[in-house]
């Protein structure tokens, strides 16, 4: 993906010319033989994945980790449905009228993402969390019921991230290592893998602040409270969690990108020229 500007030539260089190509061919063996160290680096990645040298550690700005985790759409999913709910049930007082006004939201979101030809996977994710959670709300007749579901969810992913530092496969890592293409090379690298993991503790703090406060509220039937705490949970404190890993992986080494043989045009041009 990186783009190698051709330096320019000394006047010795350019004024003979076989100087030149000789100086030119030293500079590609130079440069293929580099390339080879580097990529001999990830002899342990499958598939014929060779390694090479990132530019840089991290996403360019902390901007770049919200559009891998979800974007700005997926915040408004994250937050309007919720708010929806709680409004409507505090002027209402009735579960299944806010637990629909709350799907019906959710389904407009949906429906403004497959027209915009995003994945099944984004555009019905958010909509079936609503739906399930308005079913289990008006089934069991309990208006808290609606954020049940999310409270199960934080309590799992809590588990989920903790179990993954305890085995050394930290989340943060599973997640972002593809998107920054270096795959799973982190593991190979201690500092990076501690870096990887820091990031993880960083979102099961998330997590379990989001139990701590909302399960004692679900307890106490506080509709109203619990929503407010849902929104106020919701947003903030995910974004504050995406610059904390951001800001620990600004710091952390840089990453060993992972290419494959059929991607390495530049790669086998270099060497045939050394040749």
């Amino acid at each position: 993906m990186t783009a190698e500007a051709e330096l320019p030539r000394p006047a010795s260089e350019a004024a003979s010319p076989g100087s030149g190509d000789r100086a030119a061919d030293g500079r590609t063996a130079a440069g293929t033989g580099a390339e080879e160290k580097a990529l001999d680096r990830a002899d342990d990645t499958a598939g014929g994945a060779h390694a090479a040298p990132a530019a840089d550690g991290t996403p360019d700005s902390a901007m770049s980790l919200v559009a891998a985790f979800g974007g700005v759409r997926g915040m408004i999913d994250m937050t309007v449905p919720g708010l929806v709910f709680v409004v409507v049930f505090t002027i209402t007082r009735t579960t299944a009228t806010s637990a629909y006004a709350a799907v019906a939201v959710a389904a407009v979101l949906a429906g403004i993402r497959l027209m915009r030809r995003e994945t099944l996977m984004h555009a019905l994710g958010g909509f079936l969390g609503v739906a399930i959670a308005a079913f289990v709300a008006i089934k069991s007749g309990k208006a808290e019921n609606f954020y049940l579901l999310g409270v199960l969810l934080s309590g799992g992913y809590a588990v989920a991230y903790t179990v993954s530092i305890l085995v050394r496969w930290p989340l943060i890592g599973v997640v972002l290592g593809p998107i920054l293409g270096e795959n799973f090379t982190w593991r190979k690298n201690p500092a990076r893998a501690a870096a990887y993991t820091k990031a993880t503790w960083v979102w099961v703090a998330l997590f379990v602040l989001r139990i701590v406060v909302q399960v004692p509220l679900y307890l106490a039937d506080k509709v109203t409270w619990l929503g407010a705490a849902k929104v106020a949970l919701g947003v903030p404190p995910w974004l504050v969690a995406i610059y904390l890993t951001w800001l620990i992986m600004s710091k952390a080494p840089p990453p060993v990108k992972v290419t494959y043989d059929d991607d390495r045009p530049s790669a086998t041009g270099s060497e045939s020229t050394s040749r």
